[in-house]
Order: structure tokens, then sequence, then C-alpha cells
């Protein structure tokens, strides 16, 4: 019989400062940038994001987002076998985010613990190597997250990117199920466009070496992403033997409204057939796509029992989905 990876609670958290765009457009006006609400709406489809305050991190975020999967999944921290963190922002070099999480979240069993880094893809990684420790029986229960304290990373002197991200945390427990759960996944990377969507900066001797801040090409990153959305999403399908119209909720990256609209016309699925949460929580790259899932459990938009396509693109290039069975 196969083993399944389940999904049995959720959790999400973002940090109390909340920016308007004119909150936005007020503090680089200070800078002597020009925005408007209606110019960032206009292009992404964003109208608000969080920031989180200058000595919270990752870890923090998470660990409010886990302790709310945990709750949600009815079960004890210690019952959780193997703790994947997706972060491009981690709290230090080293070590992970993860094992920081664990002891903040006072597990003590001695579980495996580590970061992925496929940046907006991250957290379609983290669950791709969830499930497959599940079905291997190498974990029974585990916890994934998505982490971001973006804000850090940004260029607050280039208002094509600094208007996009934003930071918060979404979490997932998954359990070893005879029920399905996780149908099929498929992942992807393309280093020769790393210089798109990159921070060309390093640690070294004590100084930065390079740009420690985000850069981003966002023609070729919208090209790319749209292509490569759909060729993953129905590579999914085809593993699980379903098609568009097996769909319940498409739960895409949330980066841009254009971005995820174009996706959705190319499955052939109402826009009111996607979570869409961009527009309050602008992009929280790894965090996006578990902040989504959350709130669509909680709004009671997804149910137990439908079918979800998660997918995302990220630096690197990345890209990959998930279909699974709520």
């Amino acid at each position: 019989m196969r083993r399944y990876a389940r999904i049995i609670g959720t959790g999400s958290y973002l940090p109390p400062r909340r920016l308007t765009n004119d909150d936005l457009a007020a503090e680089l006006a200070t800078r002597g940038l020009e925005t408007s609400d209606e110019w960032i709406v206009e292009r992404t489809g964003i109208r608000a994001r969080h920031f989180a305050a200058p000595d919270v991190t990752s870890s923090d975020l998470a660990l409010e987002a886990s302790r709310k999967a945990i709750e949600a999944a009815g079960i004890d921290a210690q019952d959780i076998d193997l703790i994947i963190v997706a972060t491009s922002t981690p709290d230090m070099v080293f070590p992970s985010t993860a094992a920081i999480l664990q002891n903040k979240l006072g597990i003590t069993n001695g579980c495996p613990a580590f970061d992925v880094q496929a940046v907006c893809s991250g957290f379609v990684y983290a669950l791709t190597v969830a499930d497959s420790m599940i079905q291997s029986g190498a974990a029974k229960r585990v916890l994934v997250v998505g982490s971001e304290v973006f804000s850090r990373i940004l260029d607050f002197n280039d208002r094509t990117t600094c208007v996009l991200f934003g930071d918060g945390a979404g979490a997932v427990v998954l359990e070893a199920s005879d029920e399905p759960g996780i149908l099929s996944t498929e992942l992807h990377a393309d280093g020769s466009h790393v210089g798109i969507l990159c921070v060309p900066g390093n640690v070294s001797g004590g100084n930065v070496l390079g740009d420690p801040l985000l850069k981003m090409d966002g023609q070729a990153v919208f090209k790319l992403a749209v292509s490569v959305l759909d060729k993953a999403a129905r590579a999914t399908l085809e593993k699980a033997g379903l098609t568009e119209a097996d769909i319940d909720w498409l739960i895409p990256h949330q980066a841009n409204i254009r971005i995820m609209q174009s996706t959705a016309r190319k499955l052939k699925l109402s826009m009111d057939k996607v979570v869409v949460t961009v527009d309050q929580h602008g992009n929280t790259s790894a965090a996006s796509i578990p902040l989504a899932l959350d709130h669509g459990v909680r709004t009671g938009q997804v149910k137990k029992g439908q079918t979800v396509l998660l997918e995302g693109v990220g630096g690197g290039f990345t890209w990959g989905a998930v279909l699974l069975k709520m």
C-alpha cells in the first residue's frame, strides 16, 4: 500500500507592522523616489505588505506560524520527527534557521532539522523533500515552514523592487497516511538564469563582498515564470492522472497578480479558484504559498478532500509544483 504525506495542520504569521502603498510611497519620498498606490497596484496587484521589527528574525516568525500549525494538527511538538525551513533570509550563516526553530519550539527528541534554499520556490522544494522522507519511511510527522524577512535585503533606492516584497511565515504539519495527500511533485532549476533575480553579495573576513541587496530583471522574470509555471502544473497533473478540471484550488507563489492571472488562464481556471493574498502580503518569497494556504484553510475556502495545486518560481532560476489532496 502506498504511503502518503498528508497535511494535517496549517499556520501562518505576519509581523504587526503593516505598510500600505501610500505608507511606503511616503517613506520613499523622503529618499527622493516617486511612486504611488496606483502605480504599484496596476503593475503588481499589491496594496500592502508587512515588515518585521529590526530585532525580529526569520526563526521568530517561523515560531509563531509553527505553533499555529502544530495546534491545528492536534499534536505535541515532540511528535515532530523532522523540521525543514525554506528561507533566503536565515538568522545566521549557520546554524540553520530550522535548528534555531527546533530550540525555540522546545523540541528535544533529536529530530533532524535543516534549511532549504530555493528562494520563492523554497516551500515547494521543502514539501517535496518532506514527501520523499515520509514515503521512504524516514519520517512520520514533518514540520515544513517558509519564513522570510525580505525587508532586510531590499534596496529602498530602487522603487521597481522595494515595493514588491514583504515579511512573514507559513507552516504545515505533514503526517504519514494511507489516505491520499501529496499526489505528485515536480521540481526544476536552470542556473543559466542566476543573474535575473539575485542578491550578489557574501560575507568574507567580517566584510560584505559584492552587493547584499536584491537585484531583479522584472521583465525577464515575468516571461520565464509564466512559461515554466504552466509546464510544471501540467507535469504534476499528468503524473497524478488528473486534468485541469480536477483542480479545486490553485495556490501559486504570490509574486505578481498578472503572473497569477496568466497561469490561471493557461490552466483554464477562473480566478475564483485562485487563492489570492498578494494584495495584502506582497511577495513573501518562500513564505507566500504557506501563508496563502493557511489563509484559504482558515477562511473556509480550502476544504478537506479538495484537490489543490501549489506552484512557485524563484531565483536560481528555480520552479516547481505540488499537487495534493487536502
